[in-house]
């Protein structure tokens, strides 16, 4: 067990940088920057001192291309702009705990969250066993399947939010037309595809599973798409699309 001791220093050294940072850019958006490139070293870290099986290796790869793309897309997203309005809410509330409570609440605990997400590949390289190919194959097809919806998904919804014509409309083009949050039914469905592969990889396979449980209910329940659909609710545009569109999984939309 000695090897997890090593993404979990990684990690908890990167996000204590990450927090040094936010301070002196006073923006504590800085850990939604930051983010994937947590998820990533702490894959990564665990080769430091275990020979990684050929599968481990390649979804370490799977997690090095999702992690580059959701931190440049964050840090274009954000550059230039003021701090989240949830950060200057906590940055108010919290007053002189601020420091403390940043550290402790953003940056280590999205640290924890880094960590929970790369525990399929920490655990393909820490504890290997040898592993049943179909599903591998299986599960690197779900994740770039998840890749196509979240990648397409924000391309499309960042060419309509450019448009200065479409200011305070709705997106429902597209992978949009099928699902309200395309985006993040394919980041669920990344992970669902890296558990897969990394659970016929590994001797402790159901472990492999926290990994898309957590994103999933974070994303369905959480952070994701309650944040989001709170903020249109009572749009007459938006009500009509919730209407005949699925939350999450693609289906075809429904008839009003």
């Amino acid at each position: 067990m000695s090897i997890l001791l090593i993404p979990v220093s990684v990690v908890a050294a990167f996000m204590t940088l990450l927090y040094v940072v936010s301070l002196i850019r006073r923006d504590n958006g800085t850990a939604d920057i930051g983010y994937g490139i947590a998820v990533m070293l702490g894959a990564l870290s665990a080769h430091l001192i275990a020979e990684a099986s050929i599968v481990a290796q390649a979804l370490s790869l799977l997690v090095v291309v999702w992690a580059v793309r959701l931190s440049t897309r964050i840090y274009r997203k954000n550059r230039g702009k003021p701090e989240d309005f949830r950060y200057r809410a906590w940055r108010e509330a919290w007053g002189t705990t601020f420091l403390i409570r940043s550290f402790l609440q953003i940056y280590m605990l999205q640290g924890a969250i880094a960590l929970l997400i790369a525990s399929p590949v920490i655990f393909a390289v820490a504890f290997p066993s040898t592993p049943y190919m179909p599903l591998v194959i299986l599960g690197i097809a779900v994740w770039m399947v998840g890749f196509v919806f979240e990648s397409v998904g924000d391309a499309q919804l960042d060419r309509f939010i450019a448009d200065p014509l479409n200011k305070g409309r709705i997106m429902t083009e597209g992978l949009w037309r099928y699902t309200r949050h395309p985006n993040y039914f394919g980041e669920s469905l990344m992970w669902w595809g890296i558990a897969l592969a990394a659970s016929s990889a590994t001797s402790v396979p159901l472990f492999a599973f926290a990994s898309p449980i957590l994103i999933t209910y974070l994303l369905l329940y959480v952070s994701g798409v309650p944040m989001l659909e709170k903020r249109w609710a009572g749009n007459p545009e938006w009500e009509a699309y919730a209407r005949r569109t699925s939350v999450f999984v693609p289906l075809p939309p429904r008839l009003d």
